[in-house]
């Protein structure tokens, strides 16, 4: 603050450089949240020609609405597959199945901050000559082989929303890519369309990454790595540990580095009786999501009448069980009891 800069200055600048590096990507833009990175993601590609109104984008139907909202903001049409069962993410199998030839780009969700299929998902977009856009907002450090989250694409989106595994204090986000051309018009996209002060070169909307919450993010990128082991080692307590039949635990398919746990997602076939014993014995859930993106209202008319079975099932069934970096052990054995006890 006692610079008097508050927007795009220094510590923008420094927290680009330092983010981009600790993801493994040549490029980061800060941006005013996770959405508008995805959505100047797309409408970067558009603006240079990669894009037209109208091109399809596979999308997994297994999401957070944001994840369509940037695909359709872009007047790009989404192309919903549903997930792996296992691990609710997208698989590089059933994306294969859904391609047709007006599909031009690849979105990739790392839900609940596991890695998508991504060695496979992207070596059949090298091999189909599609862009590959990752939304990262649940997966800030998980890698698989070392390639990070972030690092696998054409570019990536990130969310800093203050509940994420790095957080801001308010609404943040931030896109990686590895194109400097992209990088160069994001960057003067999310600044009114300004690539140099004044100057316009294109139409673009207010969503720039502001210097407080640049200051923050620096500080807590040195303890993300500490706290993503810390989630790993409920999770592993968790897994370990429960053992009611009613409750579905969730599959690591990549290794433990693949997964940094942003959520602890169980699936129950009676799940309001569930998360109501739970909650009568002290221990809060939530659900990510309870309405599929192609059953909201916002998409009646566009989505809604598609029939995806697992995409549907897993919304009626999935519950968040608590998971956090500063969980003491004491509570991370009052949930494994409890949930335990509940049928």
């Amino acid at each position: 603050m006692d610079s008097g800069w508050y927007v795009l200055g220094e510590e923008v600048k420094a927290f680009e450089s330092e983010f981009a590096a600790w993801v493994g990507s040549p490029h980061c833009v800060g941006t005013s949240d996770g959405l508008s990175a995805l959505i100047l993601a797309l409408r970067g590609w558009k603006e240079l020609g990669l894009l037209k109104d109208g091109d399809g984008v596979a999308v997994p139907a297994n999401t957070y609405i944001a994840s369509i909202l940037a695909i359709t903001e872009n007047r790009l049409r989404p192309v919903l597959v549903e997930p792996d069962e296992d691990t609710c993410n997208l698989g590089a199998g059933k994306l294969a199945a859904a391609l047709t030839p007006d599909v031009k780009a690849v979105l990739a969700v790392h839900l609940y901050g596991q890695l998508a299929d991504m060695p496979a998902i992207a070596q059949l977009c090298r091999e189909r000559g599609l862009l590959l856009l990752e939304d990262a907002a649940q997966s800030h450090g998980a890698h698989i082989g070392g390639v990070k989250a972030g690092a696998w694409g054409d570019a990536a989106a990130f969310s800093f929303y203050p509940g994420k595994n790095l957080g801001a204090l308010g609404d943040a986000g931030a896109l990686t890519c590895k194109d400097s051309k992209l990088a160069e018009m994001v960057r003067a996209l999310r600044n009114y369309g300004s690539h140099e002060k004044y100057k316009n070169l294109v139409q673009g909307p207010n969503d720039r990454l502001d210097e407080l919450q640049a200051a923050l993010l620096r500080v807590k990128l040195k303890y993300i790595d500490a706290d993503n082991a810390r989630r790993r080692e409920i999770s592993a307590r968790y897994r370990r540990e429960i053992k009611n039949p009613a409750v579905r635990l969730p599959t690591v398919r990549a290794g433990e580095d693949s997964h940094v746990w942003h959520l602890f997602v169980i699936r129950v076939s009676d799940r309001a009786a569930f998360q109501q014993c739970l909650l009568k014995c002290g221990v809060y859930t939530a659900i990510h999501y309870p309405i599929a993106p192609h059953h909201q209202q916002a998409y009646a008319k566009d989505l809604g009448r598609l029939q995806l079975p697992l995409t549907e099932a897993l919304h009626r069934e999935v519950v968040s069980l608590p998971i956090s970096p500063v969980m003491t052990d004491t509570q991370v054995a009052t949930v494994i009891a409890v949930v335990n006890e509940s049928r």
